[in-house]
């Protein structure tokens, strides 16, 4: 492979950068991150099927050359797999050295390999959250240090960091999305032509893709020389006060929370500057950079739609023209202050007026500072700063129960405000400290923050003989002492044999399926129950996002149950779902439970190791036919006798309670708990799936 002005040749041409055709925002978003890698990264957000990977991997061909011991090279493009480890992502302790020179060694991971190129995460929502910490420091710092297995060792990793994800598979947390620089939601365009012109380009590239390449090469090839042009211009961009304010004010506005906002903005400004081939960062440059960088910030809370509308963002440059323009006029006034004051000083001494600058002078840290000095990638603030509000991560409480989580934001002043769409989405906000609920056992499900299992991060318990899971140093050891005589060993180091290698067991968190069975028949509508229910579920709906499960909604009502939402990732889309209830009619309880039992059935055959949890909100009143409550209590033993773990939130209020809901709860040897329970504090921690039967039958 040759390569010129960061363009390659090779003979299995990729798609060309220049012949995607309708993402535009997304192509401008890569490019300025290229610019200036200080930016962040770029998460794309958007359906399946828009090109993102496309897009992606067609950047790394324009990237320049990184010169290394072995020469010059291509920018290398690393894709980092959903199911990779952290030793894999950072590096690890290089085994065969140890146990073969008796050296200690490092060997780096991918974040080594991307070193100047593009790291690439497909599905990054889908990642476990601490290596997406991992991921974004380095991207922020531009370096990785590793402090592990007696291994201290520091590089440098600067790439671009690119993260993809489908919004229907689940939302990352806000703290994760404040950390990438800019966000870009994609869609397939409705416009006929361009979905025509889509599929052509496909077509021609498929049955030539070499030919195909040839035809965008020239094209390719200005686009790789702008932006080496661009970054040679970078440190150059003038960024002045009037600017500086401007970003400042639009940030205030949408009341994005910390100071990284700020920065991401200016950084951005700069590199669109240089991009466009301007000498210092103008008002159209910060709209550019507050389209791609502020809409993500605006989602505090899990349920908050992420975007900044075209309106909003009008709305919020008049503001931020205002303040720019008066520190203009202050600016203006006080360089006019200043030249008088220094021609009638300077008249006293000399006889004559020396007029001031039209401008003023260039100094470090003034209105031609250097955009790079103030806003690189070393003068990150600390991964701290500017923490987002919302949702506490459930697993800074010890106990396991979670702090209380504050009520969706209204919004602050200015187009951030959204309380109209928040409210609709959550039309009940309840004090949300719910019940730290476990499917008992160790599973080994996809890794999360509610269940005990066998997974590639958390603690170590024991050592094993499984590869993949890590050394077990002590395991390691005391495997190979005893064979030592036999071995011949007289003194110096002990003598390993590859079976005396020892793995770490480790245990952490799952994430399970949630199953939500909501009564949304008369009897709960008529006694205007259902407000606190739907708060109720909403509560719980934001404890399983915080605790990385999927969820399913079934509501009973009529003559059925529906399946209201699928198995997913995405709670938010569950809430929405919810808002949109109907209800009324009578309350086939049976059908629910069944329904209930078909859909974890079905989820157990597309993912095995994804354990359920059943969580029925009712007053146990079934309805309908003469046998419905015998019926729905026979349901309930059929998926007692499955082993499904279950919880009921008994909804019976009033002066006189039939007591149908516990009941109920005993058919399904699960835990009972009235509505009231649910919106207290007191709750929190008092139920554990992993307490016997018959302490789940006695709560």
């Amino acid at each position: 492979m040759t390569r010129t002005s960061g363009v390659p040749v090779s003979e299995e041409a990729g798609f060309p950068f220049s012949a995607v055709v309708g993402q535009e925002r997304l192509q401008l978003a890569l490019i300025l991150c290229a610019v200036h890698p200080g930016i962040g990264g770029v998460l794309v957000r958007g359906e399946k099927g828009t090109a993102k990977s496309t897009v992606v991997r067609a950047l790394a061909q324009l990237l320049p050359p990184v010169s290394d011991e072995r020469g010059p090279r291509p920018a290398r493009l690393v894709e980092l797999p959903v199911g990779a480890t952290e030793d894999r992502v950072v590096g690890s302790l290089d085994l065969e050295r140890v146990l073969r020179d008796g050296e200690q060694a490092f060997k780096p991971g991918l974040l080594a390999a991307a070193h100047h190129g593009v790291l690439y995460v497909d599905e990054v929502n889908l990642l476990h959250d601490h290596l997406v910490d991992v991921l974004l420091d380095a991207a922020a710092m531009g370096r990785v240090h590793v402090e592990r297995d007696g291994v201290s060792h520091s590089h440098p990793a600067r790439f671009v960091l690119v993260g993809t994800m489908n919004p229907e598979e689940g939302e990352l947390r806000p703290q994760l999305l404040d950390r990438f620089g800019l966000t870009v939601d994609v869609v397939a365009s409705r416009d006929v032509d361009v979905r025509m012109a889509v599929i052509r380009r496909r077509l021609d590239y498929e049955a030539d893709p070499n030919g195909f390449a040839a035809g965008y090469a020239e094209a390719d090839r200005e686009i790789a020389d702008r932006i080496l042009i661009a970054r040679d211009r970078l440190p150059e961009i003038g960024l002045d006060d009037v600017e500086l304010r401007r970003i400042a004010a639009l940030c205030a506005t949408f009341d994005v929370d910390g100071m990284r906002a700020d920065l991401v903005v200016a950084r951005t400004a700069a590199a669109h500057a240089a991009w466009r081939g301007g000498d210092r960062v103008s008002a159209e440059d910060v709209r550019v950079a507050a389209e791609l960088a502020l809409p993500h910030r605006r989602r505090r809370d899990p349920f908050d739609e992420p975007g900044i509308s075209p309106e909003q963002l009008d709305e919020a440059m008049d503001r931020a023209n205002e303040e720019a323009g008066r520190a203009d006029a202050e600016s203006a006034a006080g360089t006019d202050s200043a030249a008088t004051e220094s021609g009638t000083d300077a008249g006293s001494e000399t006889g004559s007026p020396t007029p001031g600058p039209e401008t003023g002078s260039a100094t470090p840290g003034s209105e031609t500072g250097s955009a790079t000095a103030d806003f690189g990638p070393e003068s990150d603030p600390p991964s701290d700063t500017g923490t987002p509000e919302g949702p506490v991560d459930p697993d800074d409480d010890p106990d396991g129960g979670g702090a209380p989580v504050p009520d969706a934001p209204t919004g602050g002043p200015g187009p951030a405000g959204s309380a109209p769409e928040r409210a609709a989405a959550a039309p009940v906000s309840v004090a949300a400290r719910p019940p730290r609920w476990e499917v008992p056992g160790v599973g080994e499900g996809v890794a999360g923050r509610r269940s005990r299992a066998r997974t590639r991060s958390g603690r170590v318990v024991r050592s094993t003989t499984e590869p993949g899971t890590g050394l077990h140093l002590l395991g390691t050891v005391f495997a190979a002492a005893p064979q030592q005589q036999a071995r011949g060993r007289t003194g110096g180091p002990l003598t390993f044999a590859a079976g005396d290698l020892r793995g770490a067991y480790r245990e952490g968190r799952e994430g399970n399926l949630v199953v939500f069975v909501v009564d949304a028949s008369g009897s709960m509508a008529a006694r205007d129950r259902l407000s606190a229910v739907t708060g109720a579920v909403v509560t719980l709906l934001r404890d399983a996002y915080q605790r990385r499960d999927k969820v399913a909604v079934i509501t009973v009502r009529g003559t059925g149950a529906e399946l209201v939402l699928p198995p997913t990732s995405s709670v938010d889309i569950a809430v929405r779902r919810l808002a949109a209830m109907r209800t009324g009619g009578k309350t086939p309880l049976a059908a629910g439970l069944l329904r209930a039992r078909e859909v974890v059935r079905r989820e157990h055959i597309r993912d095995p190791h994804r354990r359920p949890l059943l969580v029925l909100l009712t007053d146990g009143r079934a309805t309908g036919t003469p046998d419905a409550l015998p019926r729905a209590r026979a349901a309930a033993r059929r998926l007692a006798a499955d082993g499904l773990t279950a919880v009921v939130v008994d909804c019976e209020r009033g002066m006189i309670r039939l007591g149908l809901a516990p009941e109920l709860a005993a058919d399904l040897r699960g835990t009972c708990l009235r509505l009231a329970e649910l919106t207290g504090d007191t709750v929190a921690g008092v139920v554990r799936g992993a307490s016997g039967p018959a302490g789940r039958r006695a709560a």
